[in-house]
């Protein structure tokens, strides 16, 4: 019978195939631990870009919903009876309204990305600065070592 294989790839310690490399001054421990800081921050950056796709969906979705809502009663409207001057006057207002609310949700939907972006790219940014500050001290250390 053959041996189970691990399901994870990812699913080992890498300090322990890492710990018997010692080069001087370099501590393998932090190195690792920079690291699984950098896969962690990495995962919540796409977490929160997850996030932000399904709000930007789920309002498309109640958008779509409010649209043919408007649509189901504006076709009641225009079958209705009366002079054509009005009719063609109420079409321009309600295309006038439509094109408005369509800007409106356009910019709304557009400020739902930007924020995802944003908190997904501060997050990353915020790491990439404690990871810089991580490296400067490493090698502050290692200096004063030796």
């Amino acid at each position: 019978m053959a041996a189970k294989q691990t399901d994870n790839i990812f699913d080992f310690d890498v300090s322990k195939y890492l710990g018997d490399f010692k080069v001087p001054g370099v501590d393998v421990e932090t190195i690792v631990a920079s690291q699984r800081k950098n896969i962690e921050a990495l995962t919540q950056a796409n977490k929160l870009a997850f996030e932000g796709l399904q709000n930007v969906v789920k309002r498309q979705v109640e958008i779509l919903r409010q649209s043919i809502d408007e649509v189901t009663h504006l076709s009641k409207d225009i079958v209705e009876p009366g002079a054509p001057h009005e009719k063609a006057a109420r079409q321009a207002e309600l295309t006038k309204d439509a094109f408005e609310r369509a800007l409106v949700n356009a910019r709304e939907l557009t400020e739902l990305i930007t924020k995802a972006n944003a908190d997904a790219f501060d997050l990353l940014n915020k790491r990439f600065s404690q990871s810089l500050d991580e490296a400067r001290e490493a090698f502050t250390k290692a200096a004063s070592k030796s």
